[in-house]
């Protein structure tokens, strides 16, 4: 539950920070960037969780050892 939470917070601060990059009148570029890494830390918190979705106890960690 935790980490949907901060998945979810990063996420859509991503996607305030996309609004809002073209509506302030300075530092587009660095609020639109910061928007951007926000996401992708998102996904990235998202994709690894160990057997997140598919409740694999092996989740490209270690592959028949």
């Amino acid at each position: 539950m935790v980490d949907f939470i901060v998945f979810m917070v990063l996420f859509l601060g991503g996607i305030y920070l996309f609004g809002i990059s073209h509506v302030i009148p300075t530092a587009q570029g660095v609020v639109f960037s910061a928007g951007i890494l926000l996401v992708s830390l998102a996904l990235a918190w998202v994709m690894r969780q160990r057997g997140s979705d598919t409740r694999r106890t092996d989740n490209w960690n270690r592959r028949n050892q």
